[in-house]
């Protein structure tokens, strides 16, 4: 999967945010303005972390004896060895910084590479579902970075909605409601991209008067995911040492240019 994470949001005011594209007038709703954050293929890192390691061929062989995807196999033995703690503790020495392909959004640098610390040589199962939690998490943390940016230019942000892929594997929507402290909507229905389709075509051949009113009677809230707040000094601990991870390489970089 080699899908990205677009955050879009809307306002009545042109905001400009650095490192986020836009604003675009009536880019997606009428009479709003839209600004576009990203981070690129974020699908493709989970895959290349998970398909990287030493025991995704007894992930894989598992998952199909259960009939099931890998994903769903690990957000299931996530929750089989976190015991008593909640899931995301089990990351407590596992950071990841997950520019892989560079960062798009709000840092616009495209030399940043990936990072990992807390490897360890164990190359069994847990450590592959841990290795996988610790990457969904900073994905989630790079969503955090990207709604600080546009908070700090001006946007109002409080919920987050979810569609496409990735917002059908529910360890990444809880991660993504725990770090960002957001409640997480999804939609009703779940291929979210078809519907915005049909919108679109039902004002153009004249069922609604307008796209607002298209959206309103035809998108329904099917799930909402609420953060765990009893676990936000434990997320924004590890958010300190996501920021840590991008000054370091930054400073490991200049070091490397110096004379």
């Amino acid at each position: 999967m080699a899908m990205r994470n677009c955050l879009i949001t809307i306002s009545k005011d042109p905001i400009f945010v650095p490192g986020v594209w836009g604003p675009y007038f009536s880019a997606m709703v009428p009479g709003f303005w839209l600004n576009e954050g990203g981070q690129s293929v974020t699908g493709k890192l989970i895959d290349h972390m998970v398909q990287g390691h030493a025991a995704f061929p007894e992930l894989q062989a598992k998952a199909t004896a259960r009939c099931q995807s890998v994903y769903a196999y690990l957000n299931s033995h996530l929750d089989l060895i976190k015991k008593a703690q909640p899931v995301g503790f089990l990351t407590v020495d596992l950071h990841v910084w997950p520019d892989f392909h560079g960062n798009r959004s709000p840092l616009a640098d495209l030399t940043l590479k990936g990072m990992v610390t807390g490897l360890k040589l164990s190359q069994d199962l847990d450590n592959l579902a841990i290795l996988y939690l610790a990457t969904v998490q900073a994905i989630a943390f790079g969503t955090r970075l990207i709604i600080e940016a546009m908070q700090g230019a001006g946007h109002s942000i409080s919920t987050l909605f979810l569609c496409g892929g990735l917002s059908k594997n529910p360890l990444f929507v809880q991660m993504h409601a725990d770090i960002t402290g957001m409640p997480v909507v999804l939609s009703q229905e779940v291929e979210s991209v078809l519907v915005g389709a049909a919108i679109l075509g039902a004002c153009a051949s004249g069922d609604f008067a307008s796209v607002q009113e298209a959206m309103a009677r035809m998108s329904k809230v099917g799930k909402v995911v609420f953060p765990r707040l009893e676990d936000k000094r434990y997320y924004d601990k590890k958010y300190q040492v996501f920021l840590k991870l991008v000054e370091h390489q930054k400073e490991y970089a200049a070091i490397m240019k110096g004379d």
